[in-house]
């Protein structure tokens, strides 16, 4: 099966995260997508793994990651005759995908309003921090701020109560977000095979953050009081919580069919009598009793390390999760197996592919990020621009590369 969007061009007019990386599922399925950025640095994006506190490593794992499989134009668009050089590949294009603010679309002449009277067909995909509308539609975020800080998240997964709120990592919130986008746009691009019509679609780093904290967000709208996180210690259900090896390794049990479960995590840990015990016997006393059974749970997974344990949980078929470390999830078995970690064709590094599957379809192979420009010249000739203008355009600074 071809894949299944193979000639669609795609314009990302957007930096950092989010936006581009819904551009990297279309490019996972066949689009060819063009990334405008600034001449010199580019996306500032190219930047940051190189910021302190980042990993360090040898290669741009940031830009590598987010900004693969595309090719880069870099133009002026804070010159008329660099929009007007955007404005012609937009009358082409099948998608256009920005996360300016809106001061910016405005200023620019980047707006819907600016664009699709150029283009039709057109599909306007706009990523923001906290929607389109509101007294807070032009204020800027990361995913860091608007998804994991404004959504509730970071205050509702802190350790408890008494920790301070928990920190999120880069791109925690931009790539589940990125997701959401590239949704809106094939919804837009299904519409417009029977409208023939393009259109303006939306998504934003808040109301993906408040999506990802829907339980809780419901739970409150719907009148309920939210519960502080209590110590581990003191947590209501001893078959739900997390528990330390002999080897110092963590790993989360969550058995929600106790009633037929706990006779096999009783064997499974040696203590078969438990499955009797009267403080055990159902959901209500081993709430009650939480305390109690936390205690020998503890003592019996602190004597052995996690090997052990994994091999005797699935034994057992019980639902658990390893606390994995990023060293490990880099080389798991289970994600090279399934594909989740494919190698590039070029220079033979492995990068994180998109969650997305289609039966039948093998993706694009993933191709190396761009340097800034390192496709304008390409780019603009197909687009039907002359030697000569392209030269005038790179002569005037509008165009490197």
């Amino acid at each position: 099966m071809s894949l299944p969007f193979a000639g669609l061009k795609v314009i990302d007019c957007a930096s950092f995260i989010a936006g581009p990386a819904a551009a990297t599922v279309l490019a996972d399925f066949g689009a060819d997508v063009i990334k405008i950025e600034p001449p010199g640095a580019g996306d500032p994006y190219r930047a940051f793994s190189a910021m302190p506190g980042q990993p360090v490593s040898p290669h741009n794992h940031g830009w590598l990651m987010d900004g693969r499989s595309r090719r880069s134009l870099a133009l002026d668009l804070k010159s008329a005759a660099g929009r007007e050089v955007l404005y012609r590949l937009v009358g082409e294009a099948d998608v256009f995908i920005t996360n300016y603010p809106q001061p910016v679309r405005r200023r620019l002449g980047l707006g819907f309003e600016d664009l699709e009277g150029r283009n039709p067909r057109l599909i306007y995909a706009a990523l923001s921090a906290y929607g389109e509308s509101g007294p807070e539609a032009e204020k800027t975020g990361f995913d860091a701020t608007a998804y994991w800080a404004r959504s509730g998240l970071m205050d509702v997964v802190r350790a408890d109560a008494l920790s301070a709120p928990a920190r999120s990592t880069p791109g925690m919130g931009d790539h589940p977000t990125a997701v959401a986008l590239y949704g809106a746009i094939v919804t837009a691009l299904y519409t417009r095979e029977r409208s023939g019509r393009g259109g303006f679609v939306a998504s934003s780093l808040l109301a993906n953050g408040l999506w990802a904290n829907a339980y809780m967000v419901q739970a409150r709208l719907c009148g309920a009081e939210i519960p502080p996180r209590p110590v581990r210690a003191q947590a209501p259900n001893a078959l739900a919580n997390m528990y330390c090896c002999a080897d110092g390794r963590w790993f989360l049990l969550v058995m929600l069919s106790e009633e037929r479960q706990w006779p096999a995590l009783t064997a499974a840990i040696g203590q078969p009598g438990l499955a009797d015990d009267p403080r055990f016997a159902g959901n209500a006393t081993r709430r009650a009793n939480a305390a109690a059974l936390m205690a020998i749970l503890d003592d019996a997974f602190a004597a052995h390390p996690l090997a052990d344990w994994r091999a005797r949980l699935d034994a057992a078929g019980l639902t658990f999760g390893l606390v994995g470390t990023v060293d490990e999830v880099a080389r798991d078995d289970q994600a090279l197996a399934a594909g989740m970690l494919p190698v590039m064709t070029e220079g033979g590094l492995a990068t994180v592919d998109s969650p997305l599957h289609i039966g039948g379809v093998t993706k694009a192979a993933p191709r190396p990020a761009p340097g800034v420009g390192q496709h304008s010249r390409e780019v603009l000739l197909e687009a039907g621009f002359s030697d000569d203008e392209i030269a005038g355009l790179v002569a005037a600074g509008i165009v490197a590369g």
